[in-house]
């Protein structure tokens, strides 16, 4: 962190040494670029993995939420790992740890060894970020001011996410998709090396024992968590409930998720605490975050198909696209920062704004979608899509940080972000997925119930093309009806957000100081450490 707290001393990194003060931060910023990089595998080359193993495309897409899952564990015991660990020792572990990943996740053709290695190394490098972002907060905002905070976050988190996408398609079309994870370890081992080089083993605070952490609790979250995402990734691939393995993993989460429930309201200090879920600002920032993934679950179904199957363009033209986003993402998070963080514009402001976004992104491919729309033409909606989603994801966040520090603010934070990150868009593409399907085969039925001998053997079109000629039009009908579905909620929404009258503004949302923060949790640990003695002396 920014070590001298007198706002009248320089911002200072005493733990690193060897480096110029000035360019401290950037180096850190230039480790969470690579750590936002890694961790599991790479979904952006998801169709080259599936073709050169013997993995399916849901077991990937499994791997690649479960990395979500871990890092959304974390929040909950960030301060206590954070002051539990020295940086110097949290680092190098964390490092060690990706590399392993990454060779691991490379090698492996087990699913079970896949998924439980992508979950492992996204807590670790949830917990790497976490190291380098407390570092540089005073740096980024020397008033601990929230709302600009989660500017920086999301543009870091949104940017490197589409810079992967990028860099994996590039690896895998000019070489293989092995490389990407190959480039990930240098990088990885050249941070390591300037880790034990350049950073002291120093402490600025003194250390506090990783002492009443529910770590069962933890254990039942993510399974509950990874039940509900093996639900949603191999529901249509078993056939939903008519398979046996979705009704198991129905039974699993749902004993999990009560027996959490139940240890919650016996324990002290559960892993996630329900008095969490009688604030209303947790529930509905969920609420929001699930309507606007089932919003934008398109983004994740229909635009690669159309790019693809229906315009033909190839994984390089379709990368291009990845680029349009980070446009979208940097224009989302400076206007954020101007009118929310800077100018204190209410939430319902902003929430209107983002649904303008969803709608407008919604509305342009209802109308305008077609066999010859030009890739150009996409730019705008792209854009409105991405700049849509981060203004909700800081806003969400930000709403967040009201809860009061340090736990019930944490396990608000870990409870939200394991909806945000990992469970909110599988929901979304399952839910519109399973649509797309029903409507596709009853759009395929209208189409071809009056092909007949004659009407094929009459053409030069032989029967195969027919019937790809009539399942191309059956899922161009099908993804402009679900866009107007689609739109039709986005405006619903979007009218009620403008009747509904709220001058709630993103004031007084300061993060305390570490020191602060520290001395309450040192407290706490203290009289866990005295009840438990008088449990035992009873």
């Amino acid at each position: 962190m920014g070590h001298h707290h007198n706002p009248n001393q320089p911002f200072s990194i005493p733990q690193i040494r060897f480096i110029p003060e000035p360019l401290k931060p950037w180096l850190l910023i230039l480790f969470i670029i690579v750590f936002n990089c890694t961790g599991g595998v790479y979904l952006a080359a998801v169709s080259e993995m599936v073709g050169s193993t013997q993995l399916l495309q849901e077991d990937i897409m499994m791997a690649g939420y479960a990395s979500l899952v871990g890092m959304a564990l974390f929040f909950a015991i960030m301060f206590r790992l954070k002051w539990a660990v020295r940086p110097k020792t949290a680092l190098g572990w964390c490092i060690l740890i990706l590399i392993a990943a990454n060779v691991i996740c490379m090698h492996t053709g087990s699913v079970p060894v896949l998924v439980g290695v992508s979950l492992v190394s996204g807590f670790f490098r949830m917990w790497a970020i976490y190291e380098c972002n407390s570092t540089i907060q005073l740096w980024i905002t020397p008033k601990r001011d929230m709302s600009i905070w989660f500017c920086y976050i999301y543009l870091m988190v949104n940017g490197t996410i589409q810079l992967t996408g990028i860099a994996a398609l590039s690896f895998s079309v000019w070489a293989s998709w092995q490389y990407m994870y190959w480039f990930i370890i240098g990088a990885l081992l050249l941070i390591y090396l300037t880790v034990i080089i350049c950073y002291k083993g120093i402490s600025i605070m003194p250390r506090l024992p990783l002492y009443g952490i529910d770590w069962i609790g933890m254990l039942l979250w993510g399974t509950t968590a990874m039940s509900i995402l093996f639900i949603c990734v191999y529901g249509e691939h078993y056939d939903w409930w008519n398979s046996q393995h979705i009704v198991f993993a129905t039974v699993l989460g749902v004993l999990s998720l009560s027996l959490n429930l139940w240890r919650a309201t016996i324990l002290r200090h559960p892993y996630i605490s329900l008095v969490i879920f009688k604030i209303p600002i947790v529930p509905t920032c969920v609420a929001i975050i699930l309507i606007m993934d089932l919003l934008l679950a398109p983004s994740h179904i229909f635009e690669h198909a159309l790019m693809e199957s229906v315009l033909g363009y190839d994984q390089l033209n379709i990368s291009t696209l990845n680029w349009i986003s980070i446009i979208g993402v940097v224009i989302g998070i400076l206007f954020t920062w101007q009118t929310f963080a800077r100018r204190k514009w209410t939430y319902q402001r902003m929430l209107v704004i983002a649904f303008s976004c969803f709608s407008f992104y919604l509305a342009y491919f209802y109308f305008f979608i077609d066999y010859n729309i030009p890739k150009e033409s996409l730019y705008a909606p792209i854009i409105a899509r991405s700049a849509g989603y981060v203004i909700v994801a800081v806003l969400m966040l930000t709403a967040n940080a009201r809860l009061p520090f340090p736990y019930t603010f944490l396990h608000g934070l870990s409870f939200q972000n394991m909806f945000s990150a990992a469970l909110a868009g599988p929901i979304g593409t399952a839910i519109v997925g399973r649509i797309l399907k029903v409507c596709m085969t009853r759009n395929t039925m209208i189409l071809s119930e009056n092909m007949d001998n004659i009407s094929y053997s009459s053409s030069n079109i032989n029967l195969g093309e027919f019937y790809g000629m009539v399942q191309l039009q059956s899922l161009l009908e099908s993804m402009k009806e679900i866009y107007g579905w689609l739109l039709f909620i986005s405006i619903l929404c979007l009218i009620g957000l403008m009747l509904r009258y709220s001058n709630i503004r993103p004031i007084r949302l300061i993060e305390p100081t570490y020191q602060v923060i520290h001395k309450f949790i040192r407290k706490d640990i203290k009289l866990r450490i005295h009840f438990r003695k008088r449990s035992m002396a009873k």
